[in-house]
């Protein structure tokens, strides 16, 4: 049985309003919005099932949106990086963090998956990767009510994290990674990267700030989407382009020197970043609201049966709770609350578990174990937040 056409602008229009009144509902209760969007989309599908509607496979359209998505949230988040100098000591913590915290969380859960399941270090480690993965696209929007030093902390730290976890995977993809050749091809690419993003950046500064078209935006990110799906075709780690892009838009006043002050009007460029920084985040707004509908409606219920999914998942929580813990406790000596709680795993997670090739997959590790970690530790961010007292933020 069929849909209208109706029936489809209908729905899509509904769960666009659904999701903003989560977000509403989130800023009251802090409950995570992502969690209300799955479980959304988990209902839409026993919905359609019980009214006769055929179950759709959108493991498809799951990849190209968390593709688009992650351009979108990283480009979000490098436009709230203002590097200045009284911010380098928050960085350079922010950074360790992300990059201990990563590789430690890593080397734990491979250690874990490996012993229970019994499967090769190299495959395990690549699950490992995106379950050590901050999400930004889901951390990012909740931090609204903290404080501006916490709330800059979790933005850097973060976005720290899903840029170290995606050029981890891409390297772990390669063939031979513990050979020189590898390092060296992969160190080559990166150079590259950062290139081409200097490149790019420059073109795009010039469109956004000299050309009179009005519909530059979308063009903008056309270029950015083209360049990132250009360099992931020839294994770049292209996403270094975006966020190289947003932190040169966001503080251009460090780059537009000499020379280089004719590829844009000063001027222009704070109006172009405001109206950049809008359409951006509606543009994130829109396609995370579609991704975790479409993940919960992709997500089969009857993995929960499975005991692994309790106990591989509730281990791989604890190891990432008790890292966190330590580093914060121990080596940041900082605030533990909220940012103890504040790891929740989302969009870079689902992506790149769903990139993992063929050849290196792991056949006896439960989906559902993806799906309990996103959801754990989106509780225990819900937690975190409402352990932390503050007055609302206008």
């Amino acid at each position: 049985m069929g849909l209208h056409a109706n029936t489809i602008i209908i729905l899509l229009s509904s769960i666009v309003i659904l999701s903003y009144l989560f977000s509403l509902l989130s800023t009251k209760t802090r409950i995570p919005s992502v969690l209300l969007l799955m479980a959304s989309g988990v209902g839409i599908k026993y919905f359609s099932n019980y009214y006769g509607y055929p179950i759709l496979d959108l493991s498809k359209l799951v990849k190209i949106l968390g593709a688009v998505g992650l351009i979108m949230i990283v480009l979000e988040a490098a436009l709230d990086l203002k590097i200045t100098r009284e911010k380098v000591k928050l960085i350079g913590n922010s950074f360790a963090s992300a990059l201990f915290i990563f590789i430690i969380s890593a080397l734990g859960i491979t250690y874990l998956i490996s012993t229970w399941l019994h499967e090769p270090l190299d495959q395990t480690f690549l699950y490992a990767i995106p379950l050590s993965i901050i999400s930004s696209a889901i951390v990012i929007p909740s931090t609204s009510h903290l404080p501006e030093m916490k709330k800059e902390f979790i933005i850097y730290e973060s976005s720290f994290s899903d840029i170290i976890g995606i050029l981890a995977f891409n390297y772990m993809l390669m063939k031979n990674v513990m050979s020189l050749t590898s390092v060296i091809q992969f160190s080559s690419g990166v150079l590259l990267a950062f290139l081409i993003s200097a490149i790019a950046s420059l073109l795009l500064f010039y469109i956004l700030t000299k050309t009179a078209v009005n519909l530059k935006f979308f063009l903008a990110f056309a270029i950015l989407a083209l360049v990132y799906a250009a360099g992931e075709s020839i294994h770049l780690p292209s996403l270094i382009i975006v966020l190289v892009f947003g932190i040169v838009l966001n503080n251009s006043s460090l780059v537009l020197r000499g020379p280089l002050k004719k590829w844009a009007d000063r001027e222009n460029v704070e109006g172009v970043l405001v109206l950049l920084n809008s359409i951006t985040a509606e543009s994130s707004f829109l396609i995370r609201t579609f991704f975790f509908i479409i993940f919960g409606y992709s997500i089969n219920l009857t993995v929960f049966e499975n005991s692994d999914v309790w106990i591989i998942g509730s281990a791989i929580v604890l190891i990432l709770l008790v890292i966190r813990f330590l580093y914060l406790r121990l080596i940041l000596k900082t605030n533990l609350f909220p940012e103890l709680f504040l790891m929740p795993r989302g969009l870079v997670t689902i992506l790149l578990f769903y990139s993992i090739p063929a050849e290196k997959s792991i056949g006896s590790f439960n989906e559902g174990i993806l799906f309990f970690v996103v959801a754990v530790t989106s509780l225990l961010m819900m937690i975190g937040l409402l352990l932390f007292k503050s007055e609302p933020v206008e």
